[in-house]
């Protein structure tokens, strides 16, 4: 299993000047979308996110390397969520490509109908993404997910992640992480927030369904979530991308902590960096400094209560699932990887 893709150029600290997404000692084949003058601007400014939106902008990149990589030739459809809700309030639109809004569950059977009606016009050129969030992609949404991927379809399904229903009040989803205090899952009681040993993985329900790519992906690596929507637009048939995005207002984080949040999520094991192929795992990213669990958890208030004497056991729960995640992908780094 590799460690790094051959083709993905490492990103070293020296060469930007910090952790986020600078170009100046990078190859010009490996700056980002946004480095160039020629960038689309998919996802324009006047749209209404919170500060500090994880899901604008992963969005914006994703979006924009997907038009990249198809050569401006894109159709997004986008489920009923925070993205469509911000950036489309009637009459206006924030986005410069052609959009279409599905309901909250069905925007995969909606990608389907477009990539058949283009496949049918002789249009193998134009192709086409659907968008959502975790709510309208694993719970609402999971029946149409998985028939496009059990037909195969042609279409680059992408999920921002940010664990709960955000748009509607932050109710929890299936995504939610255990101990997480939602609208719906108080921090009250013996057992504070969310219930453990709930919810679903669907990348790993992708990769069970054979389908040519999956991937994960962060906010606080962008340029490794370019590279894995360009490489995604490189297959045809069924694809799925799920994009950590970390949400201030849900998650009770500062806003200008966005991308060390989405960053200690990957360093402490919470949300492993993967890719697969047909079912088989290819690729995950290695952890070179092992973060804490509690130094991820303590930037959310969504789990202060964990951190009292009384809820010690569901701290050692989380922290246990890390642990576990690592084990499983085989996440920390060794001397060998660093050769």
């Amino acid at each position: 299993m590799k460690r790094v893709p051959e083709t993905q150029q490492r990103v070293k600290f020296y060469q930007t000047g910090t952790f986020t997404v600078g170009n100046r000692l990078l190859d010009d084949a490996r700056r980002t979308v946004q480095a160039s003058v020629e960038r689309s601007n998919s996802l324009d400014s006047g749209h209404r996110a919170c500060q500090g939106c994880g899901e604008a902008l992963g969005a914006r990149y994703a979006v924009d390397a997907a038009l990249r990589a198809a050569e401006g030739k894109v159709i997004s459809a986008n489920a009923t969520g925070c993205l469509e809700v911000f950036t489309t309030p009637y009459p206006q639109t924030a986005w410069r490509l052609p959009w279409i809004h599905s309901l909250f569950g069905n925007v995969a059977a909606v990608g389907a109908g477009i990539s058949a009606a283009l496949k049918a016009k002789g249009r193998e050129d134009i192709r086409v993404i659907a968008q959502g969030g975790d709510g309208g992609t694993t719970d609402i949404g999971i029946g149409c997910l998985s028939g496009m991927f059990d037909r195969n379809d042609d279409v680059l399904y992408i999920c921002y992640n940010n664990e709960a229903y955000m748009n509607t009040g932050v109710q929890r989803s299936s995504q939610t992480p255990p101990a997480a205090r939602t609208a719906t899952t108080m921090a009250v009681g013996p057992e504070p927030g969310n219930e453990f040993n709930t919810g679903k993985s669907v990348p790993l329900i992708a990769m069970a369904h054979g389908i040519p790519y999956v991937a994960t992906a962060s906010v606080h690596d962008l340029h490794d979530l370019e590279y894995k929507v360009e490489k995604a637009m490189g297959f045809r048939g069924a694809r799925y991308v799920e994009i950590f995005v970390p949400c201030p207002l849900g998650w009770g984080s500062n806003p200008g902590d966005t991308i060390k949040v989405g960053r200690l999520a990957v360093e402490c094991g919470m949300f492993p960096l993967i890719e697969a192929e047909h079912g088989d795992l290819t690729s995950v990213t290695k952890i070179r400094e092992r973060k804490p669990v509690d130094e991820y958890l303590k930037l959310q208030r969504r789990f202060a209560h964990v951190f009292k004497p009384e809820n010690s056991g569901q701290l050692d729960a989380l922290r246990a699932i890390a642990e576990r995640n690592i084990r499983k992908f085989d996440l920390l780094a060794t001397p060998e990887d660093a050769s």
